[in-house]
């Protein structure tokens, strides 16, 4: 059950139709998974812990650099050099006492992946290399697991919902795509963010709408990305939604 003291701090969510007591009972009750501490996984932690998600689980080897203040909003200037799943743990707790905060300062591999993903309701990502992508897909497959993907480049940014874990023991034509349905293979012209720059607050904003995604889909409000991504353009200030079909040869999820 809420407190007085959490009810008053989720008021204005109590008083959505499509939330409501209940649905903030269930993000008290949910564990997340956030792999990557970074631009995507700093604002979309942040909401997490404001909307009172019950457990944060954030997954991240690297430390905390002064290139990373410019969008990665969590940390503070005194923060460089220090873990960052550690700081962004204590900026959440400051944030939210009633979020409990695991940091796990490891770098999440196809080996490690489903020992760390392990126990949780759903999963974001907001790494932005292919192979920990491909790793933590695979693993939420496995473990039947949502996955909410995000990733941003220049001006550009994208955000899908993969629940081929959740439905892959549906029929086969019930059943939903999964990161690999998308991008089969790590594309030959792939760029980070490192090597063509990323605009700051295009972070904030798809953190933003991951974080989003993921209430909805705790709280089992309204219309979410299943099946579809939703691709943002930030310099000429467009969106659109695109479906993702499944692809029945996929190297994950193509046969069962």
């Amino acid at each position: 059950m809420l407190s007085s003291e959490e009810r008053e701090r989720y008021a204005r969510h109590i008083l959505l139709k499509e939330i409501g007591g209940p649905g903030q009972q269930r993000l008290k009750a949910a564990r997340v998974a956030i792999v990557g501490a970074g631009g995507l996984g700093a604002p979309a932690a942040l909401y997490l812990a404001a909307a009172g998600v019950g457990h944060l689980r954030l997954i991240d080897d690297d430390v905390v650099s002064l290139s990373n203040l410019q969008r990665q909003i969590v940390f503070e200037s005194d923060d460089a050099g220090a873990a960052k799943v550690e700081r962004a743990a204590a900026a959440l707790q400051k944030l939210n006492p009633h979020v409990e905060t695991e940091a796990r300062r490891e770098r999440l591999t196809e080996a490690n992946a489903q020992e760390l993903l392990a126990g949780v309701d759903l999963v974001l990502d907001g790494t932005d290399d292919f192979a920990t992508r491909f790793a933590v897909n695979a693993a939420c497959h496995a473990l039947g697991v949502t996955l909410i993907s995000g990733a941003v480049g220049r001006w550009d940014g994208q955000v899908a919902t993969f629940k081929s874990g959740p439905t892959k023991h549906l029929p086969e034509h019930q059943r939903l795509p999964c990161y690999r349905c998308f991008v089969p293979e790590t594309p030959p012209n792939a760029e980070t963010c490192a090597q063509v720059g990323v605009v700051g607050a295009l972070t904030g904003v798809i953190g933003s709408i991951m974080a989003l995604e993921a209430i909805k889909e705790i709280a089992e409000a309204g219309e979410g990305l299943p099946g579809r991504i939703l691709l943002f353009d930030g310099l000429e200030a467009n969106a659109r939604r695109v479906a993702l079909p499944r692809d029945p040869a996929c190297v994950v999820c193509g046969h069962g």
